[in-house]
């Protein structure tokens, strides 16, 4: 799809935690289509766009939802937690990347995310379980404390009413609660040692990673031990911090101690 630059409605915007806020913004359905895993820039300024994932599937509805991030202490953040709450309208340009679900695939999903990278990883889920709802997907969503995990609910869900998805939260600190549910299993540590001691062979699922570029990479070493396929893993920070190679030929992972 060729990008375009459109003004969107703000519908709503929601406090999800202190840090964290949902953005729904309203435009014509044909000029916010994207395919799943895109995202989008918003325009502070004549010269400053700040890239979101969108994170929803394209409904045909024209409602674009956002998961912002909030920074106080740097600048662009707080000029657009201020922007979002007092705009009604809001200049956006879409879509952008290429980390996007493939439709043509059947293949089992592994989806990795770190804190807001999970409204990448939505919508990408949400198309693939409307698509296929008994495709076997794995959400690993890491952050470094249970109330980080700001839709943690959600995921929760599509374990219970999917009998092919898995989520796999993953905190650094011990939750208060321990995990419960249909098809939940909780990880506590960093995501690359989590993915280390929890998955054996990733050869035949599609890898999508999203967060910071020494997160994704990290990931991809372990799963580089796992038989991942490099053809098959994808994340928008090979396009902005690429390395090379990408997926090394010889994997990080360290299994000692592991039953």
């Amino acid at each position: 799809m060729t990008p375009r630059t459109l003004t969107c409605l703000v519908d709503e915007v929601e406090d999800l935690t202190p840090d964290v806020f949902r953005v729904q913004l309203e435009g014509r359905p044909e000029a916010v289509a994207h395919a799943p895993g895109q995202y989008l820039e918003l325009r502070l300024d004549d010269e400053t766009w700040v890239p979101f994932s969108i994170a929803n599937a394209h409904g045909g509805d024209g409602v674009i939802e956002l998961h912002i991030q909030h920074w106080p202490e740097r600048e662009n953040s707080a000029r657009m937690r201020d922007l979002v709450q007092v705009a009604s309208r809001l200049t956006l340009r879409l879509p952008g990347g290429d980390c996007v679900l493939d439709p043509d695939s059947t293949r089992p999903l592994l989806l990795i995310a770190a804190g807001t990278g999970f409204a990448q990883m939505k919508a990408i889920a949400e198309a693939a379980l409307a698509h296929h709802p008994g495709r076997q997907i794995d959400l690993w969503w890491a952050a470094r404390e249970r109330r980080q995990l700001y839709l943690e609910r959600l995921p929760m869900e599509w374990a219970e009413a999917y009998p092919g998805f898995r989520f796999h939260p993953v905190t650094e600190l011990a939750p208060e609660e321990p995990w419960a549910g249909e098809r939940v299993v909780g990880h506590r540590g960093r995501i690359d040692q989590a993915l280390a001691y929890g998955l054996d062979d990733v050869s035949g699922q599609d890898v999508y990673l999203s967060g910071s570029p020494g997160m994704v990479y990290a990931c991809v070493d372990v799963l580089a031990s796992l038989g991942i396929t490099a053809s098959r893993t994808f994340s928008d920070v090979f396009a902005y911090a690429p390395r090379d190679p990408l997926v090394p030929v010889t994997g990080s992972l360290i299994k000692e101690g592991r039953g």
